[in-house]
């Protein structure tokens, strides 16, 4: 089966510690303090490789360590540092800690390569603490401790054009006709167990990548079969294809399909509903029609297309009406933002390593306050106040920690100022 979830620990490389040693020689009566420097420890990293499209890998093999700094020795020797261990992962992994599910990094878009453990400084030899009053120092400092994680790896497949539907509508068969990718293709009762993706190429236009999402069924929303693992690679997607049998060769209704369809990716992510859809009515071709009866594209056209989501009848096996809906497929691309959809970072190891640096709030003058502190500044680094998630992560990493709280009690008010280092906000409860 297709791999895209994986539970693995990492560990970063312990520093190694600093030596205590004193020069020996002969002819040399007093000889000073030579202890080296410990060697820093190996961080952890990943990696995009552009040849793998599984995290079938990690199945195997479960627990990652960079390696230990080596120790200080004497002769002002510095240890060795240690090697990192390079993690290489599939281009659209996003890396959550294990117990809060907080996103680490997304390895999307330009982010290619992250260190997401780093290792322990090496420690100081005791030469660095001789001085004119302890000139034989018979201490140093021993190297910082290893970091460990367990992380969760999700292979969230990067498509613009999401193909979704119930199984057994065409979806493999439309994909093998529109592009180069070759899905197995059969007439299975329930589900292609992957996604399968391909780069469809249009005369005169920019081409764009669309991805077959395996079939969904009502409850996928709330993990009825592998529903999941399936929705999941919606996330990314810029606009979604329904594909329906409009034929209803296996007896089920093509508007029944769509709003249980549309009803499934409300209920994981309500932006995923409110994206640009088209529906492809699929097997025109298999379509038998009384004298006098309305025929099913017309009726699915007078149901969705008051909407606004356009309806295209075609057939995947003959090429009937696909060149149509392609066109109209980049029409919408075309109005949506085309930078990736890239996961906002939530989860800052080194940061959550040390949660006892200290920071002050305190108030300036009336109707304004200051919040400092080598946490404040750390935390400001890593956060993106210009993206709204960003913004509501510091807000809320504000309040989990009591600086909100330790505001009040100063007496802040609505419409205060509050001043974070070179920022400047307004206070509203």
């Amino acid at each position: 089966m297709f791999a895209d979830r994986a539970t693995i620990w990492i560990r970063s490389g312990k520093g190694g510690d600093g030596c205590v040693s004193f020069r020996r020689e002969m002819y040399v009566a007093a000889g000073g303090p030579d202890g080296g420097d410990g060697g820093n420890g190996g961080n952890i990293i990943f990696e995009v490789e552009d040849g793998l499209n599984t995290l079938t890998d990690f199945r195997h093999i479960r627990k990652y360590a960079a390696e230990d700094g080596e120790n200080g020795r004497s002769k002002n020797c510095s240890g060795k540092n240690g090697a990192d261990r390079v993690i290489k992962v599939p281009a659209g992994t996003i890396i959550r800690e294990e117990s809060t599910g907080k996103v680490i990094a997304d390895m999307s878009g330009e982010n290619r390569r992250e260190i997401i453990l780093k290792g322990g400084r090496g420690g100081k030899g005791n030469r660095h603490y001789a001085t004119a009053t302890m000139q034989v120092p018979k201490y140093a400092q021993p190297g910082q401790d290893a970091k460990e994680l367990t992380v969760l790896l999700e292979l969230k497949v990067i498509a613009d054009v999401g193909l979704v539907g119930f199984p057994n509508v065409g979806k493999s068969t439309l994909l093998s006709r529109v592009t180069n990718a070759k899905p197995k293709i059969a007439n299975y009762h329930f589900t292609t167990l992957n996604p399968n993706l391909g780069v469809v190429d249009l005369d005169g236009h920019q081409g764009f990548v669309i991805a077959d999402i395996p079939g969904l069924i009502e409850g996928a929303s709330e993990g009825i079969g592998l529903g999941y693992e399936f929705l999941r690679h919606i996330e990314r997607t810029k606009v979604l294809i329904h594909l329906v049998d409009a034929a209803s060769t296996e007896g089920r209704d093509p508007i029944t399909d769509i709003y249980t369809i549309h009803a499934e990716l409300n209920a994981y992510k309500k932006e995923l509903g409110e994206r640009p859809q088209v529906i492809a009515a699929n097997k025109i071709d298999a379509i038998f029609q009384e004298d006098g009866e309305k025929s099913p594209i017309e009726r699915i056209q007078e149901e969705f297309e008051p909407q606004g989501i356009k309806v295209f009848p075609i057939s995947a096996v003959s090429g009937k009406g696909v060149k149509e809906l392609l066109y109209y497929v980049q029409e919408l691309l075309s109005t949506v933002d085309t930078a990736p959809i890239v996961f906002e970072k939530e989860f800052f190891p080194e940061f959550m390593q040390d949660p006892t640096l200290p920071y002050t709030v305190k108030q300036e003058e009336e109707g304004r306050f200051s919040v400092e502190g080598p946490r404040i500044e750390r935390m400001l680094g890593y956060t993106n106040l210009d993206s709204e998630k960003g913004f509501e992560f510091f807000q809320k990493f504000l309040k989990e920690n009591g600086i909100l709280e330790e505001l009040e009690q100063l007496g802040i008010v609505d419409g205060d100022t509050v001043k974070i280092y070179g920022f400047e906000f307004e206070y509203f409860k």
